[in-house]
């Protein structure tokens, strides 16, 4: 540390829990412990079944020994490139198990960056259930169920340096890029999730509810490893709030990690349900105002977490009590520092400074980039370790006079859009590279309060919205894609030259206006252009080619309820080939009597905890 920054500058400046004097025990090992200790305990539950400790345990050795025929070896990398199941915790164990880092190819994202993924990381495998997977040719592709008897069953115990999983992140460059953590982070966040309360200390039963490919499934799929029931939420049932609440309540659910987005969609039909409310692990994105109030002041058991990709998931945690959002205390082990531009602690109460963060949860870096490894994990001047380094990681925050930790936004223009990070230039890229167009920007703008999405902006000749997005639906994942695409003829620029983003004409926000006038399928297409900002649409358009996504369709359904009051679920609209037929359910939903009023949401003493 410089000699300029006294002691106590830098009491104020750096926020750190005690460290884990011992090293976190590998996950592995603590999943062996719990296979011993409880074979017939449930392990996973899954739409296509159920897999008990013992069994897990089989079917994750079977897997390993055919991945180690196929030539996997320690140090390796295997794509897993499966749906919600529960094939796939059982191929993500055992990859580890043969001694390889896994590499998420979620199947809902296109061909072409499944196939970029997998050259990218140089995979020595795959396991998919597919035969023929978008990977390179000549990668051994297994199934879920394969296995070897005849290879030795060699017990696998990792090495904290070992890589534990890369996991693919949106690149500012046009590419993404792979975030590489090993083993001793991945056990250092459960040992520090347990420290702080966050993990109780007796098993629980904990819902599997982000895509393999965001790295807040770490935290929740690991649960396993200690001995809590996994529940694999599937694609359908994330996407129908009405059937995960039913789910959640079904496995007696005492743990939900999801994003403030995602709980808009739930937090109507759960309140509805007099269900349980489990404790909530909220994070991917800031909590709103007006959502930590909402929680604070039902008494719901809420946790807001805070951390990026390459510190291993959560770094920072506080339950959601209090007057309003803020990101808390760094979790066991882990440093955080508040600094200026020179690298020097911002000590005044409501100044900004950039967050870096430090401890074991650091991941290796960026395989493959070793310039862009270099400039985002430097050397910790503050350590009491020599070689020690923190992680830039862009965010700005600040303390408040009530010594709060305040998050204060981006010192670029990375933002988070339901969770995933969203690099806009790597879709300028995208945009740009379609035939026509000359020059792409990309903003972020609020349709409707918490409703955020990306606009796209275009120069070129006979460019036509409809075709430049369903070109991107083709090479992007569904968030990457803009809700709108506007035609210009220049892109407004800075007097250095440069894009001028704060001038680009942004999509007006929307509101919860009067009803429309006309009949039942006026009003309801109304409410279609009205959230999804479009100037028309036909009856034989689709909702989720338009741009719409869970948060949009909620709002349309909330719209027409207040509208028509009339009895909508989210599935209604989800399950509509186009306008015709949504509007048809719409009719069916009149007919059957009108809406019942909107529940108060509040925690149940018991389900508290």
């Amino acid at each position: 540390m410089s000699q300029h920054h006294t002691n106590e500058e830098f009491r104020m400046t750096t926020f750190a829990e005690p460290a884990v004097t011992t090293a976190a025990v590998d996950l592995l090992s603590r999943l062996a412990a719990a296979v011993a200790a409880h074979p017939g305990r449930t392990a996973v539950h899954a739409v296509d079944g159920s897999l008990d400790f013992a069994a897990l345990d089989r079917r994750t050795a079977q897997l390993a020994r055919a991945l180690r025929a196929a030539g996997v070896r320690r140090g390796d990398r295997v794509g897993i490139h499966l749906a919600r199941t529960a094939d796939l915790p059982v191929a993500l164990l055992a990859a580890w198990r043969a001694g390889a880092a896994y590499v998420p190819l979620d199947p809902a994202y296109p061909a072409e960056r499944i196939a970029f993924m997998a050259a990218d990381a140089r995979l020595a495998a795959v396991v998919s259930a597919d035969t023929e997977p978008p990977v390179p040719a000549g990668v051994p592709v297994l199934r879920p169920d394969a296995a070897d008897t005849e290879a030795p069953a060699e017990p696998f115990t990792a090495h904290p340096l070992d890589s534990a999983y890369v996991i693919y992140t949106s690149g500012s460059t046009g590419r993404p890029k792979g975030v590489e953590v090993p083993h001793g982070a991945v056990a250092d966040l459960a040992a520090a999730l347990e420290l702080s309360g966050a993990y109780r200390p007796e098993p629980g039963v904990v819902a599997w509810n982000a895509s393999v490919s965001f790295d807040a499934s770490v935290q929740q799929w690991i649960r396993i490893c200690r001995g809590d029931t996994l529940v694999v939420i599937d694609d359908t049932q994330r996407a129908e709030p009405t059937r995960l609440v039913r789910l959640l309540a079904e496995h007696a659910v005492t743990d939900l990690d999801l994003t403030p987005s995602h709980w808009q969609l739930l937090r109507e039909p759960l309140a509805g349900s007099g269900a349980h409310v489990p404790r909530l692990f909220m994070g991917g994105e800031p909590v709103p105002a007006r959502t930590w109030l909402e929680l604070a002041e039902g008494g719901i058991d809420a946790l807001n977490l805070y951390g990026p990709t390459e510190c291993t998931v959560d770094a920072i945690t506080t339950p959601i009590t209090g007057p309003g959002p803020h990101l808390g205390e760094p979790l066991p082990g882990v440093r955080a520092y508040l600094l200026d531009g020179r690298l020097a602690p911002v000590t005044t109460p409501g100044a900004v400074g950039e967050l870096y963060l430090a401890g074991p949860g650091l991941a290796h870096g960026y395989p493959g980039h070793p310039g862009q490894t270099a400039s985002r994990f430097t050397a910790d001047p503050f350590a009491p370790e020599p070689g020690a380094r923190m992680y830039r990681t862009g965010d700005r925050a600040r303390r408040s006079a009530e010594g709060l930790l305040e998050y204060a936004g981006r010192v670029d223009r990375q933002v988070k859009l339901r969770g995933f990070r969203v690099e806009p230039g790597e879709v300028e890229h995208a945009l740009g590279a379609l035939a026509g167009v000359t020059a792409a920007a990309v903003t972020l703008y609020e349709a409707a309060p918490g409703d955020h999405r990306l606009a796209g902006h275009v120069t070129g000749a006979a460019l036509r919205p409809a075709d430049l997005l369903a070109e991107l639906r083709r090479t992007l994942p569904a968030h990457l894609v803009p809700s709108t695409v506007t035609v210009l003829d220049a892109l407004p620029l800075t007097p250095n030259g440069k894009v001028d983003h704060s001038a680009l004409p942004t999509p007006a926000p929307t509101a919860d206006g009067p009803a429309a006038q006309g009949g039942v399928d006026e009003q309801v297409a109304e409410v279609w252009r009205t959230v999804l900002g479009v100037p028309d649409v036909e009856q034989s358009d689709d909702f989720l080619s338009l741009g719409g996504h869970s948060l949009a369709a909620l709002r349309v359904v909330h719209l027409l309820r207040r509208k028509l009051n009339v009895e909508l679920q989210l599935r209604d609209l989800l399950d509509a080939a186009d306008l015709a037929g949504f509007t048809a359910a719409v009719r069916r939903a009149a007919a059957a009597g009108p809406a019942a009023a909107r529940p108060t949401l509040s925690a149940r003493r018991e389900a508290v905890r």
